[in-house]
């Protein structure tokens, strides 16, 4: 039997023979290899985009100890524990909460897309997760662009056949630093991976 250390140390070790020649720094490859990492799917090669700020902007966010709002409890529950604390940076989630609940069924608007108002303060300076709901993001670009979202970096990963790509897209067109891809692909899982490998490199 492997040690996780060891199976995880051949699987990049796998990743970086398959991959072969990649366009990215190494940063941005520290990220993109965590994606392929969690995912087995090679194609995040050609789809995940970079603004050129965003992999400083996210380690300086962590060092600092500024918050990461994330939309789902399942991407929450995937980031590393150890490397958060000994940042003191706290992970929150308002799919749950009860303003979140009130303003979606008042405003006939998913929660994903309540819960991003409620965060407006919390994710001030910090880091904001997007790993499932498309309306998430698309409320994040719409705060950003009213200069009402100041966050240092948005991690976009919704996955879906509907809006998915097109949310993305629009992120694509901010200037917030954005860690994101194009395409319907993604989920927790990544936005999770990309969370970590910010961490590490922190």
């Amino acid at each position: 039997m492997m040690k996780p250390e060891q199976i995880e140390a051949l699987s990049f070790q796998i990743i970086e023979k398959e991959a072969g020649l990649h366009p990215f720094s190494d940063p941005q490859w520290a990220v993109v290899r965590r994606i392929i990492h969690t995912t087995a799917d090679f194609e995040y090669l050609s789809t995940v985009r970079f603004q050129p700020d965003a992999i400083a902007a996210g380690i300086r966010a962590i060092r600092l100890g500024r918050s990461i709002v994330c939309d789902t409890r399942m991407a929450q529950a995937g980031m590393k524990k150890q490397a958060l604390s000994r940042f003191g940076v706290r992970v929150e989630c308002f799919i749950e909460d009860p303003r979140v609940v009130r303003a979606a069924a008042e405003e006939g608007i998913t929660r994903a897309a309540a819960a991003v108002d409620t965060a407006l303060e919390v994710m001030e300076g910090g880091l904001y997760a997007v790993g499932n709901a498309p309306t998430a993001l698309l409320r994040l670009v719409e705060r950003l662009r009213e200069k009402r979202a100041r966050p240092a970096l948005v991690v976009g990963f919704p996955v879906g056949f509907v809006n998915a790509a097109e949310t993305k897209a629009a992120l694509l067109e901010t200037d917030i630093p954005y860690i994101t891809n194009t395409g319907r692909k993604g989920g927790s899982n990544v936005a999770a991976a990309v969370i970590n490998a910010l961490l590490t490199m922190a």
